[in-house]
């Protein structure tokens, strides 16, 4: 098992990549950040760049470059519309699957994947895709692509024995869980009920990516503040492990925005595989 702590170092000290800090990116219609993202009343969400952009996108292209994670399926069940962190998937998997709880989130990544008018412009990662795989690469190639692999994006209700009922989707060799668990959770109980729901999505040998906020009991989106189960490093743990899952890589980022849109001190990243059956 590989354990580390992250003070910093990687894309965060590129002078260029953190440039994208600073940046405001419009959509096509001219709004600010995704709808249903993390964001105060102007959509503004790009103070949390290094944690919720560069650090995802990072961890996931070493991931899979490296070869840690393989197949042909991967199920993404995450927070928000969001797709930044798909771009090294669809490198790997044939397949993707996104899942979103709520409607608006489904609508605003059908917007992007037809390029609808108005939809969000993700065009601001592409210095971290060329400084990740090279500086051939081009965006626009590299969009298309995995607007090609997404076969489903679906929304789901966590209240049902099928999330996507009545859409039966394939189980996965890979699921993606980002910043979701601890918004929907009202407890450890909870948490437990919802990760174990995400997990029938996942092969009896799949493996598990999950990002976490740690220590948060808030979130804003627009001018709503919502809770956040408040979530350690060792109740994650002890939460996969009791679920069968083996723990292979685990990544603390310390909080380096300065913002009141959440009270996290840190980022979880976290890859594990299926063991034991429960």
């Amino acid at each position: 098992m590989l354990y580390e702590t992250r003070p910093g170092g990687g894309l965060y000290d590129n002078p260029q990549i953190a440039k994208i800090n600073q940046t405001k990116t419009r959509g096509k219609g001219g709004k600010r950040g995704p709808r249903g993202a993390m964001a105060d009343q102007s959509g503004n969400y790009m103070d949390f760049a290094d944690e919720s952009v560069l650090f995802p996108m990072e961890k996931l292209f070493n991931t899979f470059v490296l070869g840690h994670v393989k197949g042909e399926t991967i199920t993404d069940i995450s927070f928000g519309p969001i797709i930044h962190h798909l771009f090294s998937a669809c490198e790997i998997f044939k397949d993707i699957f996104i899942l979103r709880v709520k409607e608006t989130c489904v609508m605003e990544l059908n917007n992007w994947l037809h390029d609808q008018t108005g939809a969000y412009d993700w065009s601001h990662t592409a210095q971290i895709i060329k400084q990740l795989e090279g500086e051939s690469v081009q965006y626009k190639e590299k969009e298309m692509k995995l607007k090609t692999a997404i076969k489903h994006i679906v929304k789901c209700d966590i209240e049902k024995e099928n999330l996507t009922d009545p859409l039966v989707l394939p189980q996965a060799d890979c699921l993606i869980t980002a910043w979701l668990l601890e918004s929907l959770s009202k407890d450890k109980e909870d948490y437990i009920k919802n990760l174990r729901r995400f997990l029938t999505f996942l092969k009896p040998k799949g493996q598990l990516i999950l990002f976490g906020t740690l220590n948060a009991t808030y979130y804003t989106v627009g001018e709503e503040k919502f809770h956040s189960f408040k979530t350690n490093e060792s109740f994650i743990r002890e939460t996969l492990t009791g679920e069968g899952l083996i723990i292979d890589q685990c990544e603390i980022l310390p909080r380096k925005a300065k913002s009141d849109l959440s009270d996290y001190d840190s980022i979880v990243f976290i890859t594990a595989h299926r063991g034991q059956q429960i």
